[in-house]
């Protein structure tokens, strides 16, 4: 599939052509985010923000300009969101005196974990645990819970299309740690 056709159908909500962009492109956003914030999760959350916000907005995409060049520069501005925020939040905290507390992510199997005995869902669910824990999440949240997207929009406090962004990335990235082994 050539990119100018991906965007006509993508423009027609053509999964498959969502798909392919989110493939041909992922890279580029997430390299460009790593060099701007030299964090990997960082550079990761935006760069699912920047393709939600593509795929959302892509209607107003202007074909006379370069795709990748589009997805630049919405990631460049909203990185520049993020950093003024976390500057108005820093500012906002630093006058108040509360104790700040931390949350510890626990990685030790869940009793469901330990429950299951069953072999293909037992190597299913070691391959999960390899994701990032949002990534965890989402599918838990979709394939387990059987949550739609509108439901698990709500429970992470996302926008939908973030929410089909990061399932599709986790998707992927399962499928790539399932081929390995």
């Amino acid at each position: 599939m050539e990119i100018k056709e991906a965007i006509s159908k993508a423009k027609q909500n053509n999964q498959v052509a969502f798909n392919f962009l989110l493939d041909t492109f992922w890279n580029d956003v997430y390299a460009f985010q790593l060099k701007r914030t030299e964090n990997e999760n960082d550079a990761e959350d935006i760069t699912i923000q920047t393709f939600s916000k593509a795929f959302d907005k892509i209607d107003t995409y202007d074909d006379n300009y370069k795709f990748k060049t589009w997805l630049i520069t919405i990631s460049k501005n909203i990185h520049i969101d993020l950093v003024r925020k976390q500057k108005k939040i820093i500012q906002n905290t630093s006058k108040d005196n509360n104790e700040h507390y931390f949350e510890i992510i626990d990685d030790s199997p869940t009793p469901e974990d330990k429950i299951i005995t069953e072999q293909n869902l037992a190597k299913l669910l070691r391959d999960i645990k390899k994701l990032k824990p949002h990534y965890q999440k989402v599918i838990n949240l979709r394939y387990f819970q059987e949550l739609s997207y509108k439901e698990i929009s709500e429970e992470l406090n996302e926008p939908i299309n973030n929410v089909k962004v990061k399932l599709l990335r986790a998707k992927k990235l399962l499928a790539a740690i399932i081929t390995k082994t």
